[in-house]
């Protein structure tokens, strides 16, 4: 029967406002690669070692400042990229849900797979020396305590 509260029309109220959303992370998308924060603008964004203080130039603190400014460079591309990632699937994401995933164009899943992969990499490159050090933490703390072990 239709009317209001019939399920069609509150499936079809659903994909509408999913399309509005998707519609809006495009555009955040868009806007994002086009500012400052671009993941290809701040890549490009470097400076020299020589820059700090001239050329073969003994000088440990511009060393150790560009250790730190090449390290926090790369972990805001990093950022970038992976914010424009994770936007990008979120985009594909609301589609396949408001189409259905078997409705979307194969090389839209294959590009959705391509970027979740590299995403999950990623954030296990992230997690690898966290776990390393939270294993090293373990094994010399002298054990566990377990209290169903028998004493």
């Amino acid at each position: 029967m239709p009317g209001p509260g019939n399920g069609s029309d509150d499936v079809r109220l659903h994909v509408e406002a999913l399309k509005k959303f998707r519609s809006r992370v495009d555009i955040l998308l868009r806007d994002l690669q086009g500012s400052a924060a671009g993941s290809t603008k701040v890549a490009a964004q470097t400076i020299s070692r020589s820059s700090l203080s001239g050329r073969n130039v003994p000088f440990a603190e511009a060393d150790g400042l560009y250790a730190q400014y090449s390290r926090v460079h790369e972990a805001l591309a990093s950022l970038s990229r992976s914010l424009s990632d994770q936007i990008e699937v979120l985009s594909i994401g609301v589609h396949a849900a408001a189409v259905g995933f078997h409705n979307v164009e194969e090389d839209i899943r294959r590009r959705y797979a391509t970027i979740q992969m590299r995403i999950d990499q990623e954030q296990e490159a992230r997690e690898a020396p966290q776990n390393d050090e939270q294993q090293r933490t373990s094994d010399t703390s002298g054990g566990s305590f377990d209290p169903g072990e028998p004493k």
